[in-house]
């Protein structure tokens, strides 16, 4: 286990989820918001969580989100573009289609900032969400952050552009 709370534990994604992961990389209908263009082997996958256990090398780390109650895998929260000099990181995070709108993002969000603060000391986190994904805009707006940029059709979808916003969450303890 990483961190948790009453609902939710985070723990570190290892090779036992290499399935599940391989499953939702592979879904091409969040392929937009992911900005994955090609599939992923299980080789690939496998390789991926061998060495995800090193973020000051890699940049990069994948925690898999399980609910308390019979530790069901319900999605997965990732730090990405970590940068150890400028004291910030990306955040991205995916809740499986049948567990969304129940709490999961928020409190997965908010345990990872607490990490991401409290523990890595950075200075701030940010995302970069597509205009059309209201979900997620409310989730990181309920939150607290801010948002710092708008690209407009910057995301070529098969209808056209969309624009991307830019959100961050600034440390004010730092």
């Amino acid at each position: 286990m990483f961190t948790q709370n009453e609902n939710i534990i985070i723990r570190a994604a290892e090779p036992k989820d290499a399935s599940l992961i391989y499953d939702w990389e592979n879904d091409q209908e969040i392929w937009r918001v992911s900005e994955t263009y090609m599939p992923y082997s299980f080789y690939q996958i496998e390789q991926f969580l061998l060495n995800n256990n090193d973020l000051f090398s890699v940049r990069q780390v994948r925690f898999i989100i399980e609910r308390k109650t019979d530790s069901k895998p319900v999605g997965c929260i990732d730090i990405y573009d970590f940068d150890p000099i400028h004291f910030r990181a990306g955040i991205g995070i995916l809740i499986q289609k049948e567990f969304r709108k129940q709490g999961y993002a928020k409190e997965s969000v908010q345990l990872l900032l607490n990490y991401c603060f409290n523990i890595l000391m950075l200075k701030q986190v940010y995302c970069l969400i597509d205009s059309l994904n209201l979900d997620s805009l409310n989730l990181f707006k309920n939150i607290g952050f801010k948002q710092c940029g708008y690209r407009k059709e910057w995301i070529r979808t098969p209808n056209g552009f969309i624009d991307e916003i830019e959100f961050q969450f600034i440390n004010e303890n730092f």
